[in-house]
């Protein structure tokens, strides 16, 4: 008999789960459970607006730079990524680039994207691309932004913003009755990239204009930014987040620092030194106030952005041109927590890697701070951007389980600006559910399925909901 013929199909109900017992605890436990997305790039202004998209490609491919990176490698001219294509031929290209995406983590989104919410089982390709594109078309009017957050079961949508956006989109939500909360995140990058003084300058200036205040001294610009700190408390804000190339632990003093900034403001060139002191003295700052107002304080590290010179003038950020870095972790961790610990300043802390290199660094380094008064208070953070597919989560999974406690983590992240991806956490969930479903049938765990499937839901939805306070 042709063992094709035996062959599960391609993205069953029970797609991953290669168990009875995983197919259980998927299917009765994860499943059911409602998302709590803490941390993603969707636009508050589409969340306000309630955004209907005109056709699949602007809701799938616009500013999807995972999609723009394969459909480069595939040979496909830039015109149909960025450029001015047509939405339907930039669809079409896409198509004809999937089938080669086999074995890539874009493969399976985009085909579990197509199956929730469209209801699309066709795998595409050249020859089904213009029946999938009307069928999708089709559903649309259906699909706005608020819609698709309620189709997925979100209840809370964190954003990403700085601290000095006005945050009239979220308070403009929070006015008008929408189920789902959608939080604001302090997220302080520019506040302490002093790499470029000019623009540095400029960001300065901004601050004191959304501040009304005047910014002569490092005080002033500390209590500016601890203004805007407070503002987002008020609109709801319960997290901050750093992406950073590794968290900046360099000794200072406060007198160096005030030196620094007035040179920064009179347009003297700093050196490198400096610039790590200046950035360490910040992120201290940032993580007390987080700190005070009972705050979880992210830390995304290792990602070396913008490495194609041409393509950042061309395109600019956030398009496709970064990778994984490998930067030194540990001894850095260890001085600015450990300072934070010492001080009972350190408050709740996700960090993340993006280098798979550090699994084992950050699992054990969370450790080291978990001290028994919040449940899981330093947690390491879910598989992000490049590692966010099946071996990269397997990898965090198993990795926080053989050093830390898997039972305590807050579970997956949508990291995206699509209103679709939360396919992503319906991908997490199955592979979640088939490591615990191999290791009861294994032997390796009691055959207590209610008991797993409570923490399963645990790590779905619930952590979340009790770590966070929302």
């Amino acid at each position: 008999m042709n063992s094709l013929l035996l062959s599960p199909a391609f993205l069953s109900d029970d797609f991953l789960l290669q168990t009875e017992t995983a197919r259980r605890l998927y299917h009765d436990y994860a499943r059911p459970m409602p998302i709590i997305d803490y941390h993603c790039h969707l636009p508050p202004d589409q969340i306000a607006a309630d955004k209907q998209f005109e056709n699949m490609t602007q809701l799938w491919l616009y500013g999807d730079h995972y999609k723009w990176r394969a459909m480069r490698t595939h040979g496909i001219n830039e015109r149909y990524c960025t450029g001015d294509a047509t939405d339907w031929e930039k669809f079409e290209k896409w198509a004809e680039t999937i089938p080669y995406t086999v074995r890539n983590p874009l493969y399976h989104w985009s085909h579990l994207e197509l199956k929730n919410p469209f209801g699309v089982t066709d795998v595409l390709s050249p020859t089904t691309a213009r029946s999938v594109y009307a069928a999708c078309n089709e559903q649309l009017p259906g699909l706005s932004a608020r819609t698709l957050l309620q189709h997925f079961d979100v209840r809370v949508v964190c954003s990403t913003d700085d601290p000095t956006d006005s945050l009239e989109h979220h308070r403009a939500i929070a006015s008008d009755g929408f189920g789902v909360k959608v939080l604001p995140t302090f997220r302080p990058d520019k506040a302490m990239a002093i790499d470029d003084s000019a623009v540095f300058r400029a960001y300065v200036q901004k601050v004191a204009t959304v501040t009304n205040k005047e910014i002569r001294t490092l005080s002033d610009y500390l209590d500016a930014l601890k203004s805007r700190h407070d503002y987002f408390n008020e609109m709801g804000c319960r997290l901050s987040d750093h992406g950073l190339e590794t968290v900046y632990a360099e000794p200072y003093t406060e007198g160096e620092v005030q030196l620094i900034f007035d040179h920064l403001l009179r347009g003297t060139a700093v050196d490198p030194i400096n610039v790590l002191k200046f950035k360490s003295f910040m992120l201290v700052q940032f993580a007390e106030w987080d700190h005070e107002k009972g705050w979880t304080q992210q830390f995304h590290l290792g990602a070396l952005r913008n490495n194609n010179i041409r393509r950042l003038r061309e395109l600019g950020p956030d398009t496709g041109w970064d990778s994984i870095g490998d930067f030194p972790q540990a001894v850095a961790l260890s001085r600015f927590l450990g300072g934070l610990d010492d001080r009972d300043q350190l408050a709740k802390t996700i960090l993340y890697n993006l280098n798979p290199a550090d699994n084992e660094v950050i699992a054990t380094m969370i450790g080291n701070f978990n001290d028994g008064s919040v449940r899981g208070k330093v947690q390491f953070g879910s598989g992000w951007w490049f590692l966010d597919q099946k071996d990269g989560m397997e990898k965090q999974i198993n990795t926080l389980s053989n050093m830390g406690l898997l039972s305590a983590f807050v579970g997956m992240l949508t990291d995206s600006r699509s209103f679709v991806s939360y396919s992503r956490h319906e991908y997490f969930r199955r592979i979640l559910c088939n490591i615990f479903g191999n290791d009861v049938e294994n032997g390796e765990l009691p055959n207590d399925v209610d008991w797993i499937g409570q923490i399963v839901q645990d790590i779905c939805y619930r952590n979340a909901e009790r770590y966070f306070g929302f």
